[in-house]
């Protein structure tokens, strides 16, 4: 017989090829050789590295919105407190007797006498001999330019015995003087010096009635309120430290 003619196999589909319907895949993972047969295909692919995810960044609260400008003009400001009658035993006795020369008045828990200028320092001596405000602890001032009696001058008092404070108040203009309290209470000797220092008052029959704070020959007094913050006398300085400016 003759010979069987043997049909040359197909050949081997190209790599990386998808398998259609006509060209079916080759089962097990083999791929053909030019023999006819199969030999296992091994195909490495790297290991992928999963990376996990970054946690989300906390949000950041948003700012509140700044508020619209109101069309309106803001609240007027609370009223302070204001000073009240005082009454006491003590001021009925001396409003007795002095009548409207006082003016008894309460601030914030502290009691003062408003006191005519005509009164001091007769007020002063009752009060420290008869009702025994025997320390006074402060002399000082207060000064108002736009006022006709420019300044108060005031007197802290107290009393060990009755441990109790009380205040006394008089006005006066600029260029006047008051009688000096040295007599009563030796402590008023610095204490007035300070005011004649800083405000320019003057006390009859002080005994070293001079600055304290400032040099001798300096002009002006810096707590009046038309001294500036930055004022000086530059005269004085020129002539004793020998510079244009102590600033």
């Amino acid at each position: 017989m003759p010979d069987e003619i043997k049909s040359p196999p197909p050949p081997p589909p190209p790599e990386n090829e998808k398998p259609t319907a006509d060209k079916p895949a080759t089962p097990g993972g083999v791929k053909s050789t030019p023999s006819g047969s199969v030999q296992s295909q091994t195909t490495t692919t790297p290991t992928e590295t999963s990376t996990p995810p970054k946690p989300a960044a906390p949000a950041t609260p948003a700012k509140p919105a700044a508020p619209a400008a109101a069309g309106h003009p803001a609240p007027p400001k609370p009223a302070g407190p204001v000073p009240t009658p005082w009454d006491s035993p003590l001021v009925a006795k001396y409003k007795r007797e002095y009548g409207s020369g006082i003016n008894p008045l309460t601030h914030l828990g502290q009691n003062y006498f408003e006191v005519d200028r005509s009164l001091i320092p007769e007020i002063l001596q009752l009060l420290r001999d008869d009702e025994k405000f025997d320390y006074c602890v402060d002399l000082t001032a207060v000064h108002y330019p736009k006022r006709e009696r420019q300044f108060d001058v005031v007197w802290v008092l107290y009393s060990f015995s009755r441990n109790e404070r009380i205040r006394v108040k008089t006005q006066i203009a600029d260029g006047e003087s008051l009688p000096s309290s040295v007599p009563l209470w030796a402590t008023c000797n610095w204490l007035e010096r300070e005011v004649y220092d800083m405000f320019g008052i003057k006390f009859d029959g002080h005994p070293d009635l001079k600055r304290i704070l400032l040099p001798d020959g300096w002009k002006g007094f810096p707590l009046r309120k038309d001294y500036g913050i930055l004022q000086q006398d530059n005269e004085w300085v020129q002539i004793n430290l020998g510079i244009e400016s102590g600033q």
